[in-house]
């Protein structure tokens, strides 16, 4: 049984609550937030105790932290749960600064504590039955990825001026995918972007329609498409180009009926929301970090995947300002 103390108790803490609750191996022992309200209604809908961040921590009767908390406190929560010898699950992005991600796999590596990295993708079946098909060798030696994310509408501004930016806080999940899919490491990356959806978005300092092309030493390209805007609803597609053949993921749909008319064929609109969309990879997810920790396994996504992840966004939001390719 592995005793779990989740911190944060917003939306995504308590996603990973109803996950942890479905596992007959792992127990929620305590919870914290900032809000004391949050804390105690998932302490009553768990079971759990509500105490404060460092009594959690340090508790003997906990032997893992999911961290659900804002992104400026990740770091100083790393380093306290690494020293005390906790496994670690944390939300992305690790930190905004990639040289304070690394701070954090140095505490990290030094304590030998388990790290995962939520990306969630990683853990979708579609997803990840395409990854498993390439590595099998079905479509031959992979030549093109082409992934393309696309949200049903864009957030408030005040989430804007704060998230680092699309590159670091959209894009992020799809260039781990791209490493994920692609089976190398990129070399070079160029983006382009533009505020299409919202001007007060552009005014913000950030864009709302970007692409990005990544290209591994091999030659294997990668391009990436991102919205802030889709009026079909909640857009996440892939396909891989190989040798020897196509694999695609396509949307997940509300229903699989299709009705044929006079006007023709219609099929049911697309999942609207990535927690609905990604309902299933959440659960995997969170079951692949309880069953590598107590089995002793290497946990996968790790942080140094997290550390990749955001070295590509920030050399994409480089990319973005001069307008050239950048080579990493």
């Amino acid at each position: 049984m592995l005793n779990i103390g989740i911190l944060g108790c917003g939306r995504i803490g308590q996603v990973h609550a109803r996950s942890l609750m479905r596992m007959p191996d792992a127990t929620i022992v305590a919870v914290a937030d900032a809000f004391p309200a949050s804390a105690a209604a998932l302490a009553a809908t768990t079971g759990a105790d509500v105490r404060d961040v460092d009594a959690i921590i340090a508790s003997d009767d906990v032997d893992a932290i999911i961290i659900c908390t804002p992104t400026d406190t990740h770091y100083d929560l790393i380093h306290a749960a690494a020293k005390a010898g906790k496994a670690i699950f944390c939300e992305k992005p690790i930190d905004m600064s990639a040289d304070r991600i690394r701070d954090c796999v140095k505490v990290v590596e030094s304590n030998d504590v388990a790290f995962m990295t939520a990306f969630n993708r990683r853990f979708d079946p579609n997803f990840a039955n395409v990854q498993a098909r390439i590595t099998a060798g079905e479509v031959g030696d992979v030549e093109i990825v082409t992934i393309l994310s696309r949200d049903p509408a864009a957030p408030p501004i005040s989430y804007i001026e704060s998230s680092g930016g699309i590159f670091r806080d959209m894009m992020i999940h799809d260039f781990d995918m791209a490493r994920f899919l692609l089976g190398e490491e990129p070399v070079q990356i160029f983006a382009v972007g533009s505020a299409l959806v919202d001007p007060a978005i552009g005014a913000a300092g950030d864009v709302d329609t970007a692409a990005v092309t990544l290209t591994t030493a091999s030659g294997k390209i990668c391009q990436i498409s991102n919205s802030r805007r889709a009026s079909y609803g909640y857009d996440q597609r892939l396909e891989v180009h190989g040798s020897k053949g196509m694999l695609r993921a396509e949307n997940l749909l509300e229903n699989t009926v299709e009705v044929a008319t006079e006007a023709g064929f219609r099929r049911a609109p697309t999942l609207n929301f990535f927690l609905e969309r990604y309902e299933t990879a959440y659960l995997s997810e969170m079951q692949s970090f309880v069953d590598a920790v107590t089995r002793g396994t290497p946990v996968t996504p790790s942080i140094t995947d997290g550390l990749k992840a955001q070295l590509l966004a920030d050399a994409a939001t480089e990319s973005f300002k001069t307008g050239k390719p950048v080579t990493l």
